[in-house]
């Protein structure tokens, strides 16, 4: 069997290419390819969440308090926009100049202020349990999903979403097994995309992997200088590395210099900004389910933490001087991106993160964790846009109206995936969460 792909037959009967992650088969991870042909017949044939690890605030965001006392509304004005009555923070002009193609829910709640605890419900619909992990939702729909010639759940980050302490566990397949965890890509400011599966082989990138008659030459000389551990690490590494060298869909998606300089410029020249412009290229490729991750960690500070949305202290500096530029830049690039290709109506986008900030500003003159109430953007994919779903009280301290928790958040992301209430039975997930079908 050549490592990197599989005969798997589906409903026709024609064998397709499948990707194999390392241990998937030991682990019993292999994918059963869907009859339904459920990419065809759902609304949303491809799923983006941008996740804001760390928490961004929904006052100086989505859901500005411009009448709030002082020590809750911030320094921030709002600004209109396209949606009548409907204000953002003045520091999202693109956004606002485009509500009409996203619909917004401003009373999301989570079940805790712990970024771990609080990350694995918010990207699982439940709390982990002492011997009992929920899968990720893109696990969900990769095993629903089945084979392909790119991986069906590709999360972009270095490693395993965290913060300082350890990687969150609703990150991937959870008791479904490793077989069924995200396959991880980052991209670099410049547009570098690496696979940290292949670190451990010094020098090897996408762009190496192509060069088929050096490949092996080095792969064997570096395999006979490792240990026992860490030759099957290499082992795991070849097995990507064939995969990616036999898919020409893979070489295509991942080589973000197949786009102009004005369209890499459009997104910006950061590693958010870049990796929302590699999300279009396997949305392209039809990848089923993408995570775009601000950072690997919740953590401000700079490199390896990549100044996520934890901003205990220097907030209102870090949004004017650096995260709302970004984000607003680069997520309506790719809202645009996505819309004038054509791919917008078949593509479901959600951005949100585990929990918003406290409404009232700490002694630090920022703001802390806050799950109790907190906005998501929704777009494409079977949403009606320019909806604005759920009200929060005059200083975002508390929905007024019904409280959306991340398992509606998951039901809603499946429901428009293909997998209907009778499949999340079947796998025996979000059994029972309510579909928020207002957004519909």
């Amino acid at each position: 069997m050549e490592i990197g792909s599989f005969a798997a037959c589906h409903c026709g009967g024609v064998t397709r290419r499948a990707f194999l992650q390392a241990g998937a088969l030991a682990l019993g991870g292999l994918t059963v390819p869907r009859q339904a042909l459920a990419g065809e017949t759902a609304k949303a044939k491809s799923i983006v969440v941008v996740w804001l690890w760390g928490g961004s605030s929904q006052l100086d965001t989505f859901d500005p308090k411009p009448h709030a006392p002082a020590a809750y509304r911030g320094p921030f004005s709002t600004i209109a926009t396209r949606t009548p009555g409907i204000r953002f923070c003045e520091l999202l002009p693109k956004l606002a100049e485009r509500s009409q193609l996203f619909s917004l829910v401003r009373t999301n709640r989570n079940l805790s202020a712990d970024h771990l605890i609080a990350g694995s419900i918010g990207l699982s619909g439940a709390p982990a349990q002492p011997t009992q992990y929920p899968p990720n939702f893109g696990s969900i729909v990769a095993r629903h999903r089945g084979d392909a010639a790119l991986p069906p759940f590709i999360s972009m980050s270095r490693g395993p979403v965290a913060d300082g302490r350890a990687p969150m566990e609703g990150y991937g397949g959870g008791t479904w097994g490793k077989g069924f965890d995200p396959f991880l890509l980052s991209c670099s400011e410049d547009g570098d995309v690496e696979v940290p599966a292949l670190r451990l082989l010094d020098g090897l990138s996408p762009a190496r992997l192509f060069d088929r008659e050096t490949l092996v030459a080095e792969l064997d000389e570096k395999r006979r200088g490792l240990d026992s551990v860490a030759a099957r690490r290499w082992t795991e590494a070849h097995a990507r590395a064939n995969a990616l060298l036999t898919s020409a869909e893979a070489r295509g998606a991942l080589d973000l210099a197949r786009e102009s300089p004005e369209q890499r410029h459009r997104y910006g020249h950061t590693s958010f900004g870049q990796s929302c412009l590699l999300a279009r290229r396997l949305v392209e490729a039809e990848v089923p389910y993408i995570q775009v991750n601000w950072s690997q960690y919740v953590e401000l500070g700079p490199p390896p933490y990549g100044f996520g949305w934890d901003t205990h202290a220097h907030h209102f500096n870090m949004m004017t001087d650096r995260h709302l530029p970004i984000f607003d830049r680069a997520f309506s690039a790719f809202l645009d991106d996505l819309h004038e290709r054509g791919l917008l109506s078949t593509t479901l986008v959600v951005c949100l993160g585990e929990f918003g900030r406290t409404p009232k500003i700490n002694s630090l003159a920022s703001r802390d964790h806050w799950p109790d109430c907190y906005c998501s953007l929704w777009s494409g994919g079977g949403i009606a846009p320019g909806r604005v779903i759920g009200e929060s009280d005059a200083r975002a301290e508390q929905p007024r109206t019904e409280p959306f928790f991340p398992a509606s958040v998951g039901a809603t992301m499946l429901e428009l995936a293909g997998l209907n209430s009778a499949v999340r039975a079947e796998f025996r997930v979000l059994e029972g969460a309510r579909v928020i079908h207002e957004l519909l």
